[in-house]
């Protein structure tokens, strides 16, 4: 096995924690992994991992040549997308992890031009709300929405989206439409589990002035289809992105309620698995939802400004 590829062993071996983790990742055996990493101890003459019933440690070797190596590779790996060039055909399989709901409605139905444009590529999407660990799962990028908890992450910002208050016609239909903020503690309200914890206060703002409303309502739901599926079937209100209910805003399914009043908006990041430098596969995946989300974001604006 050459020195690269021990290389690449033993920092993916460290990343996931385990042989048997690295090997799911890295497409080959248990024992290829064990192997690897003895013969890299071997060449090095030292110890690099201790083996215990807890898992695996790096010694104080393992953990230097372990942050040298992932230099290393990830210098490796600049030079090789650079000789290849910007235009260079992207080959392989590129595993890619979004939330259900937004993928559904603004990725899925784009894949088809990003496949046209890179036909030696494979891509497998991940649909899962929660966040998962991208090494785990062999994930080279995850999008992902809102405030980023761990900040080890290599993370990079793509778009940003305004919050709104929303209701369908047939709710406004039995119920008087708000006029501020205040007016909401008289509505039911369908809580989003996953949007703060579902934090039943909600804040708004209208130029220098700041009101918080504590809502009330008979349905908390944890995933955004189900707020959606809520909201179009007359439940309540609800505070959802302008990417939540994109199509509902277009067709009138769904109206934008105190528009005059704005909350505090959320931002889209692609992620990339920690330590890692993105790969070109995954950049030229970023940039192709970046676009898509300016598109989206230019379309709603016309769309509201209309209302």
């Amino acid at each position: 096995m050459d020195r690269l590829t021990l290389m690449e062993t033993f920092v993916c071996t460290v990343e996931t924690g385990s042989f048997s983790a690295a090997a799911r990742l890295l497409n080959v055996g248990q024992p290829a992994v064990s192997k690897a990493i003895a013969q890299l101890e071997e060449r090095l003459q030292t110890r690099l991992l201790l083996r215990s019933t807890r898992g695996l440690t790096t010694t104080e070797a393992g953990q230097a040549y372990y942050e040298s190596a992932k230099r290393a590779i990830g210098i490796v790996n600049q030079a090789d997308d650079a000789a290849r060039g910007v235009s260079a055909e992207l080959v392989g399989k590129l595993r890619v992890c979004a939330a259900v709901t937004f993928a559904r409605l603004h990725i899925i139905p784009h894949i088809k031009q990003f496949l046209a444009q890179h036909p030696m590529l494979e891509v497998e999407v991940m649909l899962d709300d929660r966040q998962i660990d991208l090494l785990e799962h062999g994930i080279d990028v995850a999008l992902r929405m809102g405030n980023l908890d761990d900040s080890s992450m290599t993370a990079r910002k793509i778009a940003t989206a305004r919050r709104l208050v929303v209701a369908a016609p047939a709710y406004l239909a039995e119920h008087s439409v708000p006029e501020i903020p205040a007016d909401l503690a008289q509505h039911e309200a369908v809580v989003y589990l996953a949007d703060a914890g579902g934090a039943a206060t909600w804040s708004f703002e209208r130029g220098s002035t700041k009101v918080s409303v504590t809502v009330h309502g008979h349905l908390r739901v944890n995933a955004a289809e189900g707020v959606r599926a809520a909201v179009c079937s007359g439940v309540g209100v609800a505070i959802a992105s302008e990417w939540m209910f994109a199509p509902e805003l277009a067709n009138g399914a769904v109206e934008q309620l105190l528009p005059e009043w704005s909350l505090p908006t959320i931002d889209l990041w692609a992620v990339y698995p920690s330590g890692r430098l993105a790969s070109a596969k995954a950049r030229a995946f970023t940039a192709f939802v970046q676009e898509i989300m300016a598109g989206a974001a230019s379309k709603t604006a016309v769309l509201l400004r209309k209302e």
